[in-house]
């Protein structure tokens, strides 16, 4: 017999953390993921970044985002990754490249 309670199945797929840096398709977000790696021989730490295209059902992430991808069966000829959740919203930017509060700090007005 079936258990009434059903029991939530642990993913076995891979999961990134980045940073939103494109929005300019439809249902498709890019998104920089960024790793860090000690070289080889120096054992310096090297900051490496890869450009991840990902589905974006809702068309709810925005530049400057943080969000969660999962890996996913291929979408598109390049999409193979699917957004999970956002988990830091970017601040809000006004036309001229400004946040609001920088704005406010430095005074400016335009008067027509």
């Amino acid at each position: 017999m079936a258990d009434t309670n059903a029991v939530e199945k642990a993913s076995h797929r891979k999961t990134l953390v980045g940073e939103v840096v494109s929005t300019k398709m439809a249902k498709t977000i890019v998104v920089e993921v960024d790793r860090k790696k000690a070289h080889n021989l120096y054992k310096r730490v090297i900051k490496r970044s890869k450009k991840i295209y990902a589905h974006d059902e809702k068309n709810v992430a925005r530049l400057g985002d943080v969000v969660r991808l999962e890996e996913t069966r291929p979408l598109s000829r390049l999409k193979r990754w699917r957004l999970i959740e956002i988990v830091r919203k970017a601040p809000l930017v006004g036309v001229d490249g400004e946040t609001p509060a920088k704005k406010e700090k430095s005074g400016t007005t335009q008067n027509a």
